[in-house]
């Protein structure tokens, strides 16, 4: 008879409700932050919004830092997500990148809060050598890098570095990221991306300026 097996029978629910448990915490206490502050959020707060004990939340988090950081990380995720998801489903390098736009605007048009963790992060822990935001947006230089590569090569933009490009389009969108956290939106996300794909792939020279204009230094 084949030794009997020790894994208890509720082994692979429970990881599902760990994980699962783990996310709970993590959105209850990024909104939770994002309204009160780091230093004003006792993880009580975030214990009685979820309906377990504070206990519970040292499970998973050794220390209020470790949940505030891992709140932030996990936002990233979720938009490094997105992204992948919007690039992986169009079969064309430049809807690709439109695709990839757009999922930024509205990601942080859904979740304003996480704007505000960004900020939070930079105040409360200025030892780190580098913020999450900029760690995630180094990790995915490489996407932005293929499809400028592949309109480059196919002769649908200009014969420019991929690395200018990725850089200036990021600049772009982080910047219209904080200014709709701190100064309200404006417009719409339809209208913010038209305006930003239109600039960014059009510019603002007519084509018989373009064509006289010299090269800026």
């Amino acid at each position: 008879m084949p030794p009997l097996s020790t894994r208890k029978p509720g082994r692979p629910r429970d990881q599902a409700l760990r994980a699962q448990r783990r996310e709970q915490i993590l959105d209850a206490a990024g909104r939770i932050f994002a309204k009160r502050g780091f230093s004003k959020t006792d993880l009580e707060i975030v214990a009685q919004q979820i309906g377990v004990s504070k206990g519970t939340i040292y499970r998973y988090f050794r220390s209020k830092s470790a949940l505030f950081l891992a709140a932030v990380d996990a936002g990233m995720q979720r938009l490094d997500a997105l992204i992948d998801q919007s690039i992986a489903s169009a079969d064309d390098p430049l809807l690709g990148m439109q695709r990839a736009v757009r999922a930024y605007l509205e990601f942080f048009d859904a979740n304003p809060y996480i704007v505000e963790l960004f900020i939070q992060e930079r105040a409360f822990f200025r030892d780190r050598k580098k913020p999450t935001y900029f760690i995630y947006r180094e990790r995915n230089h490489g996407k932005g890098h293929e499809l400028a590569r592949q309109l480059a090569e196919r002769g649908r933009i200009r014969n420019i570095p991929p690395q200018r490009l990725v850089t200036v389009l990021g600049e772009l969108l982080y910047g219209a990221m904080f200014t709709n956290y701190f100064a309200g939106r404006e417009q719409s996300v339809d209208d913010q991306f038209r305006d930003i794909m239109d600039i960014v792939l059009f510019g603002i020279l007519s084509d018989t300026e373009r064509g006289a204009a010299p090269a800026g230094n």
